[in-house]
């Protein structure tokens, strides 16, 4: 009779994240991630990008809350051009 070792390995870790407006905690991979570039602010897709970032998540309210406060402000420590909340309203999910 052969018997298999139990393997001692720990659970994988699951990388959480925070939004700014609702300050609710999720999964990274539910968020989105805004970064603040020399272009402005961006939305990060790959959550990958350079710059000082800030998360957001799936709930319209938080996304137009974030776009009409100065919530994101604070956050990424810059201030929002007219671009910048252009780009914004178009993520809105």
């Amino acid at each position: 009779m052969v018997t298999m070792a139990k393997s001692n390995q720990q659970p994988k870790h699951i990388p959480m994240r925070t939004c700014v407006v609702c300050r609710e905690k999720g999964d990274k991979r539910t968020y989105t991630r805004l970064v603040r570039t020399a272009d402005g602010i961006l939305v990060d897709s790959s959550g990958k990008m350079d710059g000082r970032g800030a998360y957001l998540c799936s709930n319209k309210l938080c996304w137009e809350r974030a776009v009409k406060t100065d919530i994101l402000k604070k956050a990424l420590h810059t201030t929002l051009n007219a671009d910048d909340i252009e780009r914004l309203i178009q993520a809105i999910p």
